[in-house]
């Protein structure tokens, strides 16, 4: 029941360094494709001024409430089911997180699910999104291109995105980008703002 994601650790001091700068005045977090639960499990309790609020499919969410009653408090909210296929339940938060989910639902729902977010962000809103992306059509690392051939073997329509798409899809629905920030592993985190207000 209770999953375990090796770079899940690696990664999470790394990205709470940023999230603890660009949340600092949020009171709502949604985070979609909470997976082995893991991240919700670490950043509640470190940003205990948030309402953390973890979210994914339904197989999944026996492991986030595993890792969520073992977290120290103040611990994340119980998790919701989110299916980016599905309209998004309606919440209140300011904030949305996600990570490593892009490459591994297809361009549709990658768009659907941007454009969930933008519905669901009030003004000044913001997104971040961590994970592995394309510039220019381009890799960033011999790791990204096995990586996204290893994604893309596994389901076709899978892979890293090229960020000037996503830039785009995310500035349709408001959402501009504001930093992108280098992570370890030739990873990035993306923050964007919802405009307006």
């Amino acid at each position: 029941m209770k999953r375990y994601s090796d770079p899940c650790d690696r990664n999470r001091d790394p990205i709470f360094h940023i999230l603890k700068r660009v949340f600092a005045d949020r009171r709502g977090v949604l985070e979609i494709g909470s997976g082995t639960g893991q991240h919700a499990a670490y950043f509640a309790p470190q940003l205990p001024h948030l309402s953390w609020q973890p979210s994914d499919v339904a197989d999944n969410l026996p492991s986030i409430r595993s890792w969520r009653e073992e977290a120290p408090e103040p611990r994340p909210l119980e998790p919701i089911e989110l299916d980016v296929d599905r309209p998004f339940p309606a919440l209140e938060v300011d904030a949305v997180f996600t990570a490593n989910t892009l490459h591994i639902v297809s361009w549709p729902q990658v768009e659907r699910m941007i454009a969930a977010i933008g519905e669901l962000l009030p003004a000044g809103g913001v997104f971040a999104v961590y994970g592995a992306f394309k510039y220019g059509g381009e890799y960033t690392a011999p790791s990204n291109e096995e990586f996204d051939a290893w994604l893309r073997g596994r389901d076709p329509s899978s892979g890293q995105r090229d960020v000037e798409a996503v830039i785009a899809l995310a500035k349709e629905h408001g959402l501009v980008l504001e930093e992108d920030n280098a992570m370890p592993a030739n990873n990035r985190l993306l923050i964007f703002r919802k405009t307006g207000g």
